[in-house]
C-alpha cells in the first residue's frame, strides 16, 4: 500500500467530516503513505462535482481508506463499488499501523 485514497462521510455532518479527514491523512503521512483526501480539494460547484474530483483522486492510488460512518456515506458508497470493481485494496483507515516495506 502505496497511495492511499480517504473515503468516509461527508454530506451532513459538522464542517463536512474535514476535521476527521485532516488528521487521517496526517496520521497516514506520518507513517510515510502518499495521502489523497477529497477534504483537501477546492470547492465544487455540486455533490456531483465533489464526487468527479474525489473519483479521479482515488484512481490515482493503490488502495481506499475507510472512515467511520463510510457505509452511510451515497459517495462513499459509490467510491468502494468502484475500488471493488478495480480490484483495489479497501481497508479501513483505523486498522493501518505501518507502511508496508517497498
Amino acid at each position: 500500500m502505496q497511495r492511499i485514497y480517504l473515503s468516509g462521510p461527508m454530506t451532513g455532518c459538522p464542517d463536512f467530516n474535514y476535521p476527521a479527514f485532516h488528521a487521517e491523512a496526517d496520521r497516514l503521512r506520518s507513517l510515510g503513505f502518499d495521502v489523497e483526501s477529497p477534504a483537501e480539494n477546492p470547492p465544487q460547484e455540486s455533490w456531483e462535482e465533489y464526487l468527479r474530483w474525489g473519483l479521479a483522486q482515488m484512481l490515482t492510488c493503490d488502495s481506499v481508506a475507510l472512515l467511520p460512518g463510510w457505509g452511510i456515506s451515497k459517495g462513499a458508497q459509490l467510491e468502494v463499488s468502484v475500488a471493488e470493481k478495480l480490484k483495489m485494496t479497501i481497508v479501513m483507515a483505523e486498522s493501518i499501523q505501518a507502511r508496508a516495506a517497498a
